[in-house]
């Protein structure tokens, strides 16, 4: 929420913010004044300099709409200059998932965009990043006979990058996706049990090399719950839903998705340490 300040400021504000506007806009201060109906004089006094005096609500609705601001920025009211329906397209989208073709593009396009910052992720099954060749065959088989090498090509892209990056990488798993797995239930039935100890071992491997820039955490679904999810730092916050994502960009719904997965975090039941030692105790278990 933004301080309440007193009338002077607001006017010293709404002049600024009036002038950066008219100035990005490209209009005249005349071409202004006819946007608004208003004589040059009024305009002219709007932006003098010293004049403590805010115009009337339907002369700033007015300049709003000419300048494509949105009134509220113009009076200080908020630090988003867009009008309420742009805000809101910019805010929040929703676009479909690569999932029936490749490993999606769009996911990494946005992880390339937070590079940098901690991306923190809920994924729908194993990390797409983390599989085995022989994992993304079976998975993507039942798609198309051409799309399973697609994906293993993307997924050696995207391993490359996260050795590559300097982005913090944190997932969080419910610790009966991965239980499934080694016993090749649910989900994972049909899988067989080398492709699966294939996949743990490399799983380990790879996180042996990656961590702690690669941290996992185990939770319980019993305890806590998370639908897949992914966090772009500061950024972006992401839903998955299966044939779309929901994509927010405002500030108070990505600190909640954040706030989200730092609990799954704090109540996770495998720590990002144990990790190794658990992976390594289910090999031992599959059959």
């Amino acid at each position: 929420m933004l301080d309440l300040i007193d009338k002077r400021e607001r006017a010293d504000l709404f002049r600024d913010r009036l002038m950066a506007a008219l100035t990005a806009s490209g209009l005249s201060r005349a071409a202004l004044a006819r946007a608004v109906q208003v004589d040059r004089s009024t305009v002219t006094q709007m932006l003098a300099d010293g004049d403590s005096r805010v115009p009337g609500g339907h002369v700033v609705a007015a300049c709003a709409q000419a300048l494509d601001v949105s009134a509220d920025w113009l009076l200080g009211l908020t630090d988003r200059p867009e009008q309420a329906g742009a805000l809101l397209e910019s805010s929040l989208s929703i676009s479909e998932t690569g999932r029936a073709t490749t490993l999606d593009d769009q996911i990494f396009e946005w992880q390339q965009e937070a590079e940098g910052y901690k991306i923190r992720h809920v994924p729908a099954t194993l990390p797409d990043v983390l599989k085995t060749d022989a994992m993304l065959r079976w998975e993507y088989a039942p798609i198309t006979n051409r799309r399973p090498d697609e994906a293993i090509d993307a997924a050696a892209e995207r391993l490359d990058w996260l050795r590559l990056t300097l982005s913090d990488y944190e997932m969080a798993m419910a610790v009966h996706e991965i239980d499934s797995f080694a016993r090749g239930e649910g989900y994972y039935k049909g899988l067989a049990a080398a492709d699966r100890i294939e996949q743990l071992d490399w799983m380990i491997e790879v996180y042996d090399r990656l961590y702690p820039g690669l941290r996992i955490f185990l939770f319980d679904a019993r305890a806590v719950y998370s639908s897949p999810v992914t966090v772009f730092g500061p950024m972006m916050a992401v839903i998955y839903m299966g044939r779309h994502y929901i994509a927010f960009r405002d500030r108070d719904r990505v600190r909640a998705v954040t706030q989200h997965f730092d609990w799954l975090v704090r109540e996770a039941t495998v720590s990002a340490r144990d990790i190794p030692d658990y992976l390594r105790g289910l090999r031992d278990q599959v059959r």
